[in-house]
């Protein structure tokens, strides 16, 4: 992509908010200092409307054409939000909070609609209005079902909505997308198992809950692999085994908690039907008992066929369709951009941030090569998508 001087020079600006987003990062839907940075920039821009606190502490900006508000309008969404790591990326704009740091990459991303809406406050060249998002708590807190529920998408007359996130291992200037599901749900498990506990020496005298909560952990493997149709995608796995206090003592109780992803709404009744009968026949098969407590977390993003088409093509004008796979496989990880697709159609796509570290890495840093494809790719979604009427 050929940048010109403006371009280039907004690109050096992006670039310093984006660091000095990195620096201050915030959890969760404690990101004031985020957001009122945010505001202060749309304000400054001159979007024909400012609004905080949608979804708590969300921020949206409208932004009318030259036609004003006659027109329909669409949603460009980006994340605020950062994760409870130590940063060990050395970079000199490393997070000055401890314990804190922006591995997701939603700095950036919150830096390069900045800069679109900057651009598109500038030039208008679109009929209809857009609405700039900017999410707090993608990560774990459901930000995006809260900038739903709050009414986003009625107040600002949203009719389609994108997301965009960076992606380690896709080459910077490359896009990827597919239409269908493209992330996956993330439902949480606890499972407590109850025995009896005694001595270890004599283990004819209990209920050993231990010996039950390893049965489960390798029966919920078959759920995968003897219950699910081998072309779904389904994954089952138990993060966190807590239980017993000595050597000599077989513990009462057992905990075992993880996560279940899936890709369809089929799968993802199987995986909890599932989940609950091996947990409970397989404690009852060893006299123990078992407490399930399940939650259904972020959906599946599924994109919009129609949506993914516009998508895609505004990618293929910045970058070449050579550069664009239009077929990318699903990823497992979840997004609560979910909950907005549930909402209104519209589209998830991935941008290239490069051979990096990975997401929720302590040494991971969203690569400034790719503000300007980001920046690029807003602006030119935003004339397709208000073109294509």
């Amino acid at each position: 992509m050929s940048l010109t001087p403006e371009v280039e020079d907004l690109t050096h600006t992006v670039t310093q908010w984006r660091r000095h987003l990195h620096q201050h990062p915030e959890i969760l839907y404690d990101v004031h200092q985020t957001a009122e940075f945010v505001a202060t920039r749309l304000r400054e821009f001159g979007c024909d409307e400012v609004v905080t606190g949608i979804g708590r502490t969300g921020v949206v900006g409208l932004i009318h054409g030259r036609a004003g508000s006659n027109g329909p309008t669409v949603g460009l969404r980006a994340d605020m939000d950062a994760l409870p790591i130590t940063e060990s990326s050395g970079a000199a704009w490393t997070s000055k909070i401890p314990g804190r740091m922006h591995a997701c990459g939603h700095d950036g991303h919150t830096a390069m609609l900045l800069g679109a809406a900057s651009q598109l406050a500038r030039q208008r060249d679109f009929n209809g209005s857009v609405a700039v998002i900017f999410q707090p708590a993608e990560e774990g807190g459901g930000g995006g079902d809260a900038m739903v529920r709050d009414g986003l998408m009625q107040r600002f007359g949203i009719e389609r909505v994108f997301g965009m996130h960076n992606l380690p291992g896709l080459p910077v200037g490359h896009f990827a997308i597919r239409p269908g599901a493209i992330t996956a749900s993330t439902d949480e498990f606890r499972i407590v198992v109850t025995g009896r506990g005694g001595h270890a020496a004599m283990p004819h005298l209990i209920r050993d809950p231990i010996v039950a909560a390893a049965a489960i952990v390798t029966s919920l493997q078959t759920l995968a692999a003897r219950q699910a149709d081998p072309l779904d995608s389904l994954v089952v796995s138990v993060t966190q085994i807590n239980g017993g206090f000595a050597h000599n003592v077989i513990p009462e109780t057992v905990e075992l908690s993880g996560t279940v992803r899936s890709l369809t709404p089929a799968m993802r009744d199987l995986g909890e039907q599932g989940l609950r009968d091996i947990a409970s026949g397989i404690a009852a098969a060893h006299g123990t008992t078992a407490e399930i407590h399940y939650q259904r977390n972020y959906p599946v993003s599924i994109n919009h066929a129609a949506e993914t088409e516009i998508a895609g093509d505004s990618a293929a004008a910045i970058a070449g369709e050579e550069h664009l796979d239009r077929a990318v496989r699903p990823m497992m990880g979840g997004e609560d951009f979910s909950y907005m697709l549930e909402a209104r159609p519209g589209a998830f796509i991935f941008i290239g941030n490069g051979d990096t570290a990975g997401l929720h890495h302590p040494a991971y840093d969203f690569n400034d090569d790719v503000i300007p494809w980001g920046i690029s790719y807003w602006v030119k979604l935003a004339a397709q998508a208000l073109a294509a009427r």
